[in-house]
C-alpha cells in the first residue's frame, strides 16, 4: 500500500479488515503531509457516516493514534487535524454534496464497497486526485520534505466477474472499452479474508459464514469472484447498492404480505418446499421495500398463525395468496387464523421466470431495496434468469416477494402483457421466449 502503484484494491471476505486498514493508511498520510486534502466515499452517504464516521474512523484514531487531535465536522462532514490535513466524508447518491466534495483537489481517494459504486463516478472520482502535497519523511535523522505520492484505495466483497472492479484489477483492461490499460503496473490488488482476521472477530461469526450457500462463502468467506451469468435478472451488486435500513425509511402508503404455499406439515415435512411468506410496502418515494421473510416449513396451523402475525405487526393492508395448490385452502387458512382479513388470490398463469422477470430493471433503478439483509431469499432471486430458474431449490420465498411486487406495482405486469407481440392465446400465455423488459 505504500508501494509505486497508485491504484490500489484490497478484494476480500466480510469483516477481513479491509476497511480500518486503508482508513489507517489515510490518517497516517493525513498525519505526515501537512495541509494535504483526503476523502472517504461510498455510495449512500448515511452508510459512509455509520460505517466510517461513526464506527472505523474513531476506532483507528484510538487504536493507532490515541494522541493525536482532531476536530469532526458534522455539518460539512469532515475531519480536520492540528497540522491542517483534512478528511472529508461523502455519498455519491447526494447530489450536490457529491459536487461539492468533487470540486475539490485531494492527495488520496477511497471508494469503499467498490461493488456497489458505478464505474462512470469512478472515473469522475480518479480526476479529483490531483493536489500536490509535500511529506514529512525522516533522512539519515534529518526530516525532509518529499511529496507525498497520489494515491487511491479501493475495496470490497468480490462480485461477479463482470463488474468493473474484475475488469480493471485482475484483467488490467478498461471497463468500458475492454482494452488493456496503458500502465497496468500502476493498478495493485492484494486479497484479505475473515481468517486473517480472526483475533478481532466475534466467537462464532467463520462458522456463520461456513454455513451460507457455496456462492455466498466464495464472495463473503473466501473473498473470490464469482462467475458472471449474463443471463441472471436479479444480481447482488444491485441488493447491496440499494440495501437500507430500518432509520432511512420513508412513511407507507400501502403494505402486503405475500404467501406462496407448498405441502408441509407440522411434522414429516423434511420433503416438502416452505411456504413462502414475505412482508413488503411501497413508500411516498415510489419505491418498493422488502421488510421481513417470515418463510416457514410448517402446517397450516402455524403458517396461517405467521402470516396474520406479521400482517398485524407491519399494519398490513393485504393478503396475497397463490391459488394453484390447494385452491382456497391460503384464504380459509388465512380468515380461520385471523378472521376478516383483507385477502386478495392470485393465479400463476405464466412461469416464474416471466412472473419476475418484469422486476429487474426495477432493482437496477433502485425502486425495489431490501431493509437488512435476506440471505436465502436473495439466494433464491440469484437463480432467476433469461433461461428459467437455477436455483437448487424451489424459491417459495422469491416467489412469494414477487407476487407482493405484483401487488404493489400492479402497472408492471399490465403493461407487460399490453406491449407484447400479439400470438395466439396459448402461444402468449406460456412462452418462456419473451423480448426484453417492458416499463
Amino acid at each position: 500500500m505504500s508501494g509505486d502503484a497508485t491504484y490500489i484494491m484490497l478484494f476480500g471476505g466480510s469483516r477481513s479488515g479491509k476497511t480500518f486498514t486503508i482508513v489507517r493508511q489515510i490518517v497516517t498520510r493525513a498525519i505526515k503531509a501537512g495541509g494535504s486534502r483526503h476523502t472517504i466515499l461510498r455510495f449512500r452517504f448515511n452508510h459512509v457516516v455509520n460505517s466510517v464516521v461513526y464506527d472505523t474512523f474513531p476506532k483507528v484514531m484510538k487504536i493507532c493514534y490515541p494522541t493525536v487531535n482532531y476536530k469532526l465536522d458534522k455539518t460539512h462532514w469532515f475531519a480536520k487535524f492540528d497540522n491542517g490535513s483534512e478528511i472529508w466524508f461523502g455519498g455519491l447518491d447526494d447530489k450536490e454534496r457529491t459536487e461539492k466534495i468533487l470540486g475539490m483537489e485531494f492527495s488520496t481517494i477511497y471508494l469503499n464497497e467498490s461493488s456497489q459504486i458505478a464505474w462512470p463516478s469512478v472515473g469522475i472520482a480518479m480526476t479529483r486526485l490531483a493536489q500536490k502535497v509535500n511529506q514529512q519523511i525522516i533522512v539519515d535523522k534529518k526530516i525532509e520534505m518529499k511529496p507525498l505520492r497520489p494515491r487511491m484505495f479501493f475495496d470490497c466483497n468480490p462480485p461477479d466477474k463482470n463488474h468493473w472492479t474484475y475488469k480493471l484489477f485482475v484483467q488490467r483492461r478498461d471497463p468500458e472499452t475492454g482494452i488493456n490499460l496503458y500502465d497496468p503496473e500502476d493498478y495493485k490488488y492484494f486479497q484479505i479474508n475473515p481468517k486473517d482476521n480472526q483475533e478481532n472477530l466475534s466467537d462464532g461469526y467463520i462458522k456463520t459464514l461456513e454455513g451460507l450457500s457455496a456462492r455466498l462463502r466464495k464472495r463473503f468467506l473466501e473473498g473470490e469472484f464469482t462467475d458472471a451469468n449474463p443471463n441472471q435478472l436479479f444480481t447482488d451488486l444491485y441488493f447491496d447498492r440499494w440495501r437500507t435500513q430500518e432509520e432511512d425509511l420513508p412513511d407507507f402508503v400501502r403494505v402486503v404480505v405475500g404467501i406462496d404455499p407448498s405441502g408441509a406439515g407440522d411434522t414429516d415435512n423434511a420433503d416438502n418446499d416452505a411456504i413462502g411468506i414475505v412482508v413488503g410496502a411501497l413508500g411516498t418515494d415510489g419505491n418498493a421495500y422488502l421488510l421481513e421473510d417470515c418463510t416457514v416449513k410448517a402446517g397450516p396451523a402455524t403458517w396461517g398463525k405467521v402470516a396474520t402475525s406479521a400482517f398485524d405487526r407491519h399494519n398490513a393492508d393485504i393478503v396475497v395468496g397463490e391459488n394453484n395448490y390447494g385452491g382456497a385452502m391460503v384464504e380459509m387458512v388465512i380468515q380461520a387464523s385471523r378472521p376478516r382479513t383483507n385477502y386478495k388470490s392470485v393465479l400463476a398463469t405464466r412461469s416464474k421466470m416471466v412472473r419476475a422477470e418484469p422486476f429487474a430493471p426495477l432493482y437496477e433503478q433502485g425502486k425495489i431495496r431490501h431493509v437488512g439483509r435476506f440471505v436465502d431469499l436473495e439466494e433464491e432471486l440469484g437463480g432467476f434468469s433469461t433461461n428459467g430458474y437455477n436455483g437448487s431449490k424451489s424459491p417459495n420465498r422469491a416467489d412469494a416477494w414477487i407476487w407482493v411486487l405484483t401487488e404493489l406495482f400492479p402497472a408492471i405486469l399490465r403493461s407487460k402483457v399490453e406491449k407484447k407481440p400479439q400470438t395466439s392465446p396459448k402461444k402468449q400465455f406460456n412462452s418462456n421466449n419473451t423480448p426484453g423488459y417492458w416499463m
